[in-house]
Formats: C-alpha cells, sequence, structure tokens
C-alpha cells in the first residue's frame, strides 16, 4: 500500500472526549449538569512517507477532531500519538487576518509556518502568485470568494513542504483548476517523501487524490485501506442514508466492521522487552 518503510504518523488506542456544559429549566431554577461526548473512539493507525491518505465521514464524524489531535492543537484524553515532525494543518477555517490583504497574509502565514524574516521576505510573493487569484492579492482577506482563499490558504501551507500536511475540507471550496493544480504539488510534494492527509465527506474527491481510505462513523474507524472499496462501501452507506433505507445503511456499517481489523501497534523498545 505504502511507497516507503519511512514511518510519519504513529497513533495508537486514541481517543477524546470531550464534557459539554447542559442547561435547562426546572419549576423554580436553571438546571445545570454536564455531558460527555465521544468525538473518537481508541483509533490506531500507522502512516508511511508517499501516502496520500484521505479521511471520509459525514459532519460529526470525529474527522476536524482527529487532524486538531495530528496537528498538536489538542492532547488525546487517552493513547498516543508520534510524528516524524509536527504537521501543519490546512483548514477552511484558518485563521488569517480578514483586513489585511491577501499578499500581506501570504508573508504573515510563512512567518506563522517558522519561516526566517529574510526567507519570507524572499518567498512571499512567489507563494501569493501561485494563488492565482490576480489583482484581488492587493485586496483584503475579507473581500475573497471561498475558493480564492482555499488558494491562498493551499499555497501558503504548501510553500514549505512540510513533512505531514493536513487537509481539512479545503479542496472542496475550490474549483477543477484549482484541483489540478492542487493535485500536481501534491504529487511533487509525496515525491519528496511527504504524507497527506484529506479530510472530505466526499468520496470522489478523496478517489482522486489518495492512494489509502480512512472511513470514520461517530469516532469509530471502520475501515482502512484500499480507497477503491474503502470509498465504493462509504458510498453505498452515504446513499442508503440519502434514501433513509435504515436496513441497508445498517448492513454496510456491519460489513465495514465486519472486514476491518485494528492494527496492534508495538514501538522498537517494546518489540526489543518481549523478545528478551
Amino acid at each position: 500500500m505504502h511507497s516507503s518503510n519511512e514511518t510519519t504518523v504513529v497513533a495508537r488506542s486514541i481517543s477524546k472526549r470531550y464534557r459539554v456544559s447542559l442547561k435547562g429549566t426546572g419549576s423554580r431554577r436553571v438546571l445545570r449538569r454536564t455531558s460527555t461526548v465521544q468525538a473518537l473512539k481508541n483509533l490506531s493507525f500507522v502512516t508511511y512517507a508517499g501516502e496520500s491518505i484521505g479521511v471520509l465521514g459525514r459532519n460529526g464524524s470525529g474527522k476536524s477532531t482527529l487532524m486538531s489531535l495530528l496537528a498538536g492543537n489538542e492532547a488525546p484524553s487517552t493513547g498516543e500519538i508520534y510524528v516524524k515532525e509536527r504537521p501543519t494543518l490546512l483548514s477552511v477555517g484558518a485563521a488569517l487576518k480578514k483586513d489585511l490583504t491577501g499578499l500581506e497574509n501570504a508573508k504573515l502565514g510563512l512567518l506563522a509556518q517558522g519561516f526566517s524574516r529574510a526567507h519570507a521576505s524572499e518567498t512571499f510573493r512567489s507563494v501569493a502568485e501561485w494563488a492565482e487569484i490576480g489583482d484581488a492579492i492587493y485586496r483584503p482577506y475579507d473581500t475573497y470568494s471561498s475558493g480564492m482563499k482555499a488558494r491562498l490558504k493551499f499555497s501558503i501551507a504548501t510553500a514549505g513542504f512540510p513533512q505531514v500536511l493536513l487537509i481539512d475540507e479545503a479542496l472542496a471550496t475550490g474549483d477543477a483548476a484549482f484541483n489540478r493544480k492542487a493535485k500536481d504539488r501534491m504529487d511533487e510534494f509525496l515525491d519528496n517523501a511527504g504524507t497527506v492527509f484529506i479530510v472530505s465527506h466526499s468520496a470522489s474527491t478523496i478517489r482522486n487524490h489518495c492512494n489509502r481510505a480512512m472511513w470514520l462513523n461517530e469516532g469509530e474507524l471502520l475501515a482502512d485501506g484500499d480507497v477503491a472499496s474503502t470509498s465504493s462501501t462509504y458510498r453505498r452507506w452515504t446513499k442508503a442514508l440519502s434514501a433513509k433505507d435504515r436496513k441497508k445503511a445498517s448492513q454496510a456499517i456491519r460489513h465495514a466492521r465486519k472486514t476491518y481489523e485494528s492494527p496492534q501497534i508495538l514501538l522498537d523498545s517494546e518489540a526489543a522487552a518481549n523478545l528478551n
């Protein structure tokens, strides 16, 4: 499945729980209580250099939570995550300054990624040009369409060719020409032993851009493997849901659970200890 034995990410038995406050009213007073939301449930996987991994799932499945954990923005409630290099997260909601121009945001984004001031000053104009948004690069970011924002964010995030790139739904906001250009850059990135995660609810996006697919549903990893088979099962499930055919939807979930086997991950130190 993977083109290299070089490990880039190891996630072992990770879960994520959130405590949320609920408020209601009683006969005489406001009632408050807390509840636990299980966003991710005991996920384990290993990724390798040269892999482009699609993470499929509907809204609320845990996709963005997983990306946040991998990026180091949050810690898992249980389990461990090991990365070769801290991943770069490209998100539709990524914060660029709305009152700054695209050109100014390009420079700011490079500095936020760790570029030196000198390197950012040398690079930011070419980053802005790659986005191909014309004279809009001189206008405030707040005036951009979603597609223009996606182009600029992608150009900034990939400028330094990070070891691990996390793309959270961003490609869905670009047009066909942008997607082709983005794929060319990702292919170049993968040729240089990078690893890409692409989050989407679209099976076609994953098939077009990825050589491996994961399917998350209500925080559970239901599949991890071949793009064609994983995306096919996912599409059958979403089609059944759209048709309100609960029986077929349940069958797709059961099939995925039956065929998926979570990997048992041992670190080198643990494997050596077992041999002694």
